[in-house]
């Protein structure tokens, strides 16, 4: 029952524009899955499902990506070039400026990508931290995402 109520789950999120958990449950619920919030709450931890900008000022959330040539699709695009402020390396820490209260959602997309250079993220209102790996990395991340935002 739990894999077939996740599968309806990640169908869902890339049919619908679904923004909150209760949205989410009531839609199971209209498909016939019969479920808690706290059981879709876990299934979102457990699925690594995030939220991401939907292209028009509101968010919807959306599955992270399972292979590298999807690394930068289109929502990923539209997320950084409404978002980013900034971008710029020390070493191999990146710093990230977003508009304020987007630096979470660009955080998440970061994650998303689960890149092998990335070793984590920290963020914050405006700012997400990417810790790469080692120097190149940074820089290569760096060259990447401005390329992308031009």
């Amino acid at each position: 029952m739990k894999a077939k109520r996740q599968k309806k789950i990640l169908e869902l999120i890339a049919e619908k524009n679904i923004e909150t958990q209760e949205q989410l449950l009531q839609e199971l619920r209209d498909c016939g899955y019969k479920s808690t919030q706290a059981t879709v709450s876990r299934d979102i931890k457990e699925l690594r499902i995030i939220k991401t900008l939907d292209g028009l000022g509101g968010y919807r959330y959306s599955a992270p990506h399972k292979n590298e040539s999807e690394r930068f699709d289109e929502r990923f695009r539209v997320i950084f070039r409404e978002c980013v402020t900034k971008l710029d390396f020390a070493q191999n820490l990146v710093v990230v400026k977003t508009m304020p209260g987007l630096g979470a959602a660009a955080g998440a997309n970061i994650d998303a990508l689960q890149m092998p250079t990335v070793i984590g993220t920290l963020s914050g209102d405006d700012t997400t931290l990417v810790i790469m790996r080692d120097t190149e990395s940074a820089m290569e991340f760096c060259e990447e995402i401005k390329k992308m935002l031009d």
